[in-house]
């Protein structure tokens, strides 16, 4: 299936396995890749650089305003932001320890997702279709998206796979600390007031916690395919 893929969003918790599970899935249907996330990551990367007070809602928000993103190559793992490419740097333990705080602001939020419908638009428009990863992309920003995956797992498995990331990209990590960011997000992801982590009553829940990437993947092909009346890819 290189087009009419159609919408898909996938959202869950962080290092549920969204991405690499999204990215793949892009591969297989032929259309363009949109990890949400690292849209909210590059406002956190601009505002420590400008050292932009995580509470100052405001100003975040100015600065979400002002920061025009545009997807770059097949792979979700780096973006255009204002013409500046960025994409290892978005994966720093900086990053990673104030993203959450960024990504509650309302006006952080109103701006990305305003963003993130155009990119959905355009790509329907031209390319048949997107898959787009995030928190929230089935229940605000793409309500009516043709598939919605959820994906979970547990605490420890998701602190394991992202200190591996770190390790694997020479940067210093401890698996407590990592931990207990993790289970930080998720407290604050899923209790802010603005378009919480939540389930989208007709999402297809996934808890990725003893599944291998192809085996997620396939089974969001398998319901894609019967949901448009035909044999999965």
């Amino acid at each position: 299936m290189t087009r009419g893929a159609g919408i898909i969003a996938v959202d869950g918790q962080a290092a549920a396995g969204k991405t690499v599970v999204g990215r793949e899935l892009a591969r297989r249907l032929g259309c363009p890749f949109l990890d949400t996330g690292i849209m909210y990551r590059a406002v956190t990367w601009l505002a420590l650089r400008e050292t932009v007070p995580m509470d100052d809602e405001a100003g975040l928000g100015k600065l979400a305003c002002g920061s025009a993103m545009r997807l770059t190559g097949d792979e979700g793992s780096a973006i255009l932001l204002n013409d500046t490419l960025l994409g290892p740097e978005l994966r720093s333990a900086q990053v990673d320890d104030h993203v959450s705080l960024v990504a509650r602001v309302p006006g952080v939020r109103r701006e990305l997702v305003r963003q993130q419908r155009d990119i959905a638009a355009q790509s329907a428009r031209d390319l048949g279709g997107i898959v787009m990863v995030g928190r929230d992309i089935g229940t605000v920003v793409l309500p009516d998206a043709d598939l919605k995956v959820f994906m979970v797992a547990d605490p420890q498995v998701r602190a394991q796979r992202r200190y591996d990331e770190l390790i694997s990209q020479g940067q210093v990590a401890h698996y407590q600390q990592i931990l207990s960011n993790a289970l930080a997000r998720d407290k604050i992801d899923s209790e802010r007031d603005d378009s919480p982590l939540v389930q989208a009553a007709d999402a297809l829940v996934i808890d990725t916690s003893d599944l291998t990437i192809d085996q997620v993947v396939e089974r969001a092909l398998e319901l894609l395919g019967s949901r448009k009346g035909e044999a999965a890819p």
